[in-house]
């Protein structure tokens, strides 16, 4: 029996990526790339299922093998990167949103930090249908990336879910952080009405520098900046 509607009520996150994953079929300039996440392995079949077989576009669809580190199965959806692809994308949407009975979604593109409405005008706006535009867009967001942003560090894992940052180390504990913002250093900066804070936050700064490796960090209120080259990510522990 097929799926009806909001059947996957309730398992399906409202924010899915697009491009956040290499192609298996075959390069990513050619192929685009979809993943969304669910709370359970059943759920992430039964959509895998239903999107291969209901839309002629798709090229492949797959759900991970087991359970990942944010606790979560993904289903990944690959299709050709063409001038259609973001008529495809909020088509196959417009399914997910009456299975899961949500209409709120966002999307990340290249695990981006920010997630955007996930309207057709802005995805768009966002994801390149030429092949030979790909590798600049990809230039242009690469330490938009939350996983090249911490490339350089020492940790084994970080996820994103919605505004929750997780990042994970073996023989220590996990942090989690709230994103408040990210962009240019300077202007990103401008934005924080806290003072900054040197004297009482030193011990912090000092531990997560251990944990995370050399990045400059400093402290504003409660709101911690991390910068990499000429960005800036500003976080709240939680």
């Amino acid at each position: 029996m097929g799926l009806v509607a909001n059947d996957l009520f309730g398992t399906i996150d409202k924010i899915f990526e697009i491009d956040s994953y290499a192609s298996k079929m075959g390069d990513d300039k050619n192929i685009v790339t979809l993943s969304f996440s669910l709370t359970g392995k059943e759920a992430a079949k039964d959509l895998s299922n239903f999107l291969e077989k209901g839309y002629s576009f798709i090229l492949d669809s797959d759900v991970t093998e087991g359970e990942q580190s944010d606790g979560m199965y993904r289903v990944f959806v690959e299709m050709e990167r063409d001038s259609e692809v973001s008529d495809n994308i909020f088509e196959i949407l417009d399914g997910v949103k009456k299975l899961s009975g949500k209409d709120d979604f966002k999307f990340r593109y290249y695990k981006g930090f920010r997630s955007h409405e996930a309207t057709q005008d802005k995805i768009s706006e966002m994801v390149p249908t030429d092949p030979e535009k790909y590798g600049i867009t990809m230039q242009e967001n690469t330490l938009n990336n939350y996983k090249t942003f911490f490339s350089n560090s020492y940790v084994d894992s970080i996820e994103m879910q919605e505004n929750k940052i997780t990042i994970k180390k073996k023989f220590a504990d996990t942090l989690m952080f709230e994103f408040v913002d990210f962009g240019n250093t300077l202007n990103t900066i401008k934005q924080i009405n806290e003072s900054f804070d040197i004297m009482d936050s030193y011990p912090e700064i000092l531990f997560l520098t251990k944990y995370l490796g050399d990045y400059n960090i400093s402290k504003y209120g409660e709101k911690l900046v991390f910068e990499n080259e000429d960005k800036a990510l500003v976080l709240k522990r939680i």
